[in-house]
């Protein structure tokens, strides 16, 4: 296919291309759609580089992905990688994030009554979580992000063993980070 042709290619034609390793026709498409994912990505997030990201993600596992399933549909497929990266977006961010305490001064700094009213229901809902882990597991998540002590120090006041206190924080962790995860999604579909 010459320049022209692809300008106004079909969707699976340009696929066709690109699975050739054809650069224009990758162009074509990328022009095409990314807007529309940087779009879908930024309404979840609300964070122009963040969602930057997302949407050169989703074009570059395009680019770089096995040929052997075919897409049918590419604007659904692209919504549902773009949605798979805000995900995965949201899951590193829960990962490295901190989640401040729960002082006035802090929430002052929130200034909106939405945004100060969703922080709390988010802190309520973080701590109503917590409370439901086991006695052990939550007086060790307490112990390490609350008191700040580090593992051996947990260890050492618990009278119990360092890859016990990794193991259980492990535990607490994966709960947490997986209903978090479910919790962030109600914010940001609420927040449309």
């Amino acid at each position: 296919m010459g320049r022209d042709e692809l300008l106004h290619a079909n969707d699976q034609d340009l696929l066709a291309e690109i699975s050739k390793r054809n650069g224009f026709a990758f162009d074509v498409l990328y022009n095409r759609y990314w807007k529309d994912v940087f779009n879908i990505a930024y309404k979840r997030i609300r964070n122009t580089n963040a969602a930057q990201d997302i949407a050169q993600d989703v074009f570059v596992q395009l680019w770089t992905r096995e040929k052997s399933t075919p897409i049918d549909n590419l604007p659904a497929y692209l919504r549902i990688a773009t949605r798979n990266g805000v995900f995965k977006q949201m899951e590193k961010g829960s990962r490295y994030g901190d989640l401040p305490d729960n002082s006035e001064d802090q929430l002052q700094g929130y200034g909106l009554t939405d945004d100060h009213v969703l922080y709390k229901e988010f802190y309520a809902a973080f701590e109503a979580l917590t409370n439901t882990l086991p006695a052990q597991q939550k007086q060790i998540f307490n112990l390490r992000f609350q008191e700040g002590h580090n593992t051996q120090q947990i260890a050492t006041q618990l009278g119990i063993s360092e890859k016990t206190v990794r193991n259980q924080m492990g535990r607490a962790l994966s709960k947490l980070r997986e209903s978090l995860m479910i919790l962030q999604v109600v914010v940001i579909l609420t927040m449309k």
